[in-house]
């Protein structure tokens, strides 16, 4: 977030933060709930020992720093472009995140798994976030009642401005290519893994199946940022997919800005390195 916004005048903080240009918020210059302290002895000696918050950051804006810290972590995110791994935040709360991953090779090739992030309301100083398919497929780090991974595998401890929620995606991706089976979350798929390879993948391509079957049931939830499927329709995506399949074509103009943009040391018909024609003498 850029700091150079300023609030306008006689906009006071009130119960919220500050709104200054398109999407952009400022902290309020007080936050609810506080003021000046009294700090004289008197008061020092009355006032009851109290336990600073284990950030550094009051209390009355921790919710502000939340939205910060996840927004801060959606850009991380963006940056990274984990392949085959799509994700946006809920409208409705910062703390809950869409999803949904697409498998290109390996034992759940043509796997396509929608999930959901949780985000702890103490992030980043509390536990890893959590992530849950939803329907629930079948591998052994995914609780096939629930469809939650077992993400404190790959965190056991969250490490603050060291973990992020972008590590958590690339996990995600990761165990439909490299499979573990140590203190698995469905014993049955483990198993499978371990000695019955062939009955696994019956077992992997029929939750592919289920799951394909379901792509294109709309939400349980009116958030305008659920991820939709939709069947192809010539009428609205044949124009668009002209355009991502046809190259583009560059103008003439275009073309040749390319060709003259930089200085050329070899002379036209010639191989020669740092050749070029001399200036015809007056």
């Amino acid at each position: 977030m850029s700091s150079s916004t300023k609030p306008r005048k006689g906009s006071s903080g009130g119960g919220g933060g500050i709104r200054s240009g398109v999407g952009r918020k400022q902290l309020p210059a007080v936050p609810p709930g506080a003021g000046a302290p009294d700090t004289t002895p008197r008061a020092t000696e009355r006032r009851p020992a109290q336990d600073s918050p284990p950030n550094g950051i009051p209390q009355s804006y921790g919710p502000f720093f939340l939205e910060y810290s996840l927004m801060a972590e959606y850009n991380l995110l963006q940056r990274q472009r984990i392949p085959g791994v799509y994700v946006i935040p809920s409208a409705k709360s910062p703390l809950f995140w869409f999803g949904v991953v697409f498998v290109r090779q390996g034992l759940f090739q043509e796997g396509v798994f929608k999930f959901y992030v949780i985000v702890p309301d103490n992030y980043p100083d509390g536990d890893c976030p959590r992530v849950i398919f939803d329907p629930p497929i079948f591998h052994p780090v995914v609780d096939i009642e629930t469809g939650e991974l077992d993400v404190k595998r790959g965190f056991t401890k969250w490490r603050r401005n060291v973990n992020h929620i972008w590590q958590v995606l690339l996990y995600v991706r990761r165990i439909f290519y490299k499979i573990d089976t140590k203190n698995p979350l469905n014993p049955e798929a483990a198993v499978l893994y371990d000695k019955e390879l062939d009955v696994f993948r019956r077992k992997v391509t029929e939750t592919i199946r289920q799951c394909s079957e379901h792509i294109y049931d709309p939400p349980t939830t009116d958030d305008p940022h659920a991820i939709r499927f939709t069947r192809l329709d010539s009428s609205v995506h044949e124009e668009a997919k002209k355009q991502v399949l046809s190259p583009k074509k560059r103008s003439e103009s275009e073309t040749k800005n390319a060709q003259t943009a930089g200085l050329s040391w070899v002379k036209p018909g010639s191989a020669k390195a740092f050749s070029r024609q001399e200036a015809s003498s007056q």
